[in-house]
């Protein structure tokens, strides 16, 4: 019986600890302050709320989690152009050329959005120049990544394309854009609070 209560404990202990940290207030202010930095502050903040306790109040773990939402967006944008490009039947060949151009640019966004959060999951370990040079990589991949974005959009920019097709690439791409532009800007927040921090002991 005893040995009972005592695991009962146990438990409660740590159903309150874990509650706590996914609701820690604190944690959340910290991101809806630093996504005032951002372009898309409310979807900066809505996006990332779940990333809370992960995030803690640290700039290059909220930088990370940005980033990772950019992937996972990207990831689901680049398979939607693909299978729309796999369809023949009432595409124009103006369309599908433009699907395809899109399939491309998001293959690259999708691999430069890759080697940045796995660039930036190492940057602990860095400093001084080298974490310059490493954090120059980061934020030229994201930069990168929205590039390939806005290219993606660009090709469905011609006046004779109109239609559905256009509409719904468009929405799902605008969409991309928006966390991808948020993610930079964190990445830029991070970069600049290390550069205070470390000028400033």
């Amino acid at each position: 019986m005893d040995k009972l209560m005592f695991w009962l404990l146990i438990l409660l202990i740590s159903f309150q600890y874990t509650t706590c940290a996914i609701t820690n207030p604190t944690s959340l202010d910290f991101i809806k302050t630093s996504c005032k930095t951002t372009r898309h502050p409310a979807l900066c903040v809505n996006s990332l709320s779940n990333y809370a306790s992960s995030i803690q109040g640290n700039d290059r773990q909220l930088a990370k989690a940005a980033i990772a939402v950019s992937l996972n967006n990207a990831k689901s944008a680049a398979a939607y152009v693909s299978k729309l490009a796999g369809t023949t039947s009432n595409i124009k060949p103006r369309e599908s050329e433009a699907l395809k151009d899109c399939v491309n640019s998001m293959t690259s966004c999708v691999a430069s959005l890759t080697q940045s959060i796995q660039e930036l999951g190492k940057m602990a370990q860095f400093k001084g120049q080298n974490f310059v040079w490493h954090m120059n990589n980061v934020q030229t991949w994201v930069s990168s990544a929205l590039t390939n974005q806005n290219t993606c959009i660009g090709g469905f920019s011609d006046s004779s394309m109109k239609g559905q097709l256009k509409d719904v690439v468009n929405k799902k791409m605008s969409s991309v854009s928006q966390v991808t532009s948020n993610a930079l800007a964190l990445v830029n927040r991070f970069s600049m609070r290390h550069k205070e921090v470390t000028h400033n002991p």
